[in-house]
């Protein structure tokens, strides 16, 4: 299928500024742990409050942590209203989105009915030009339309605050990858680009079907985020192949689940991490000082601060 977009994916697809080599992460705050159920409830309990989740962000902050790759969790809207109400503050402060939340959206529909979920997400202002565009987008199936208005639903609770990346969720970008529907991360990174003047990016739980997808759709150098770490726990395809396209395919690496959920010690993880070529960041979560402390530390030493 053809898009508006297949042409100018060349324009798009100069590289943007240089991701900085620390993210951190969300999955603390939100109850998720691949290996502990036990230990993600425990997680969950803690950060109901707010006020506790900037706690953790503020210590990260002043340990020069300063990108904050998260969910659209409405919670996340919470933390963007903080984060709005004190520039001085979050001067350097910025948002890496990863989107869509799925559970948000079932939730919504549940509890308000799909004209109450869209009137929900939808910016107040932008309310009946998306429903317009939303509405033509569901009449003539146009995909585009359709991804278009999703994107800028999920955009409306970082107006007001940096965010130089935005994510497409792993829970998309794979089920695209199984339709072989590529064109859709085309309309993505036209959008993301031209819209809010910031770097595409893509997670996936399968690294080298994802970049030959994405060769496929035209889009040259691309941000793409997926498990790497030394035993291979939750890399697809295998560590070898991960490890082929890492030295030979032309993308910019982030790197998550580095420590595989706690199953490798953080200096091993990190240390085995800085001798593959191509890892421009990692991402990681954290809930102490101490860790937080820790894996900066270990970053600069094995990196280079």
């Amino acid at each position: 299928m053809a898009t508006s977009v297949e042409t100018q994916t060349g324009a798009a697809a100069t590289a943007g500024p240089k991701l900085p080599r620390l993210l951190f992460g969300d999955n603390q705050f939100f109850g998720v742990n691949h290996m502990s159920e036990e230990k993600a409830r425990a997680q969950a309990m803690r950060f109901q409050d707010t006020g506790a989740i900037m706690d953790v962000l503020d210590v990260a902050y002043d340990e020069g942590i300063t990108s904050f790759m998260c969910t659209t969790h409405d919670r996340i809207a919470e933390v963007a209203e903080r984060v709005r109400l004190d520039p001085t503050r979050y001067a350097d402060f910025t948002f890496q989105p990863c989107m869509p939340y799925a559970h948000k959206y079932a939730d919504a529909v549940t509890e308000n009915g799909m004209l109450g979920a869209l009137k929900r997400f939808l910016p107040e202002e932008g309310l009946m030009n998306a429903a317009l565009r939303g509405g033509k987008a569901f009449a003539t199936k146009d995909v585009e339309g359709i991804i278009t208005l999703l994107i800028d639903a999920e955009m409306a609770m970082f107006r007001g605050v940096e965010t130089p990346v935005i994510w497409l969720q792993n829970v998309v970008v794979d089920l695209l990858l199984g339709l072989g529907f590529k064109d859709a991360f085309a309309i993505f990174d036209h959008h993301v680009r031209t819209k809010y003047h910031a770097q595409p990016g893509f997670i996936t739980m399968n690294l080298p079907l994802l970049l030959d997808a994405l060769d496929e759709a035209g889009l040259e150098n691309p941000i793409v985020c997926s498990n790497i770490n030394k035993i291979g726990f939750r890399m697809s395809g295998g560590i070898e192949g991960y490890q082929r396209v890492l030295e030979e395919r032309r993308f910019r690496a982030v790197a998550m689940s580095v420590y595989a959920s706690g199953a490798i010690p953080p200096r091993e993880a990190i240390e085995w991490l800085s001798e593959q070529p191509n890892i421009e960041s990692m991402v990681f979560g954290a809930s102490s000082r101490q860790n937080i402390q820790s894996t900066r530390r270990l970053v600069d030493e094995f990196f280079g601060a």
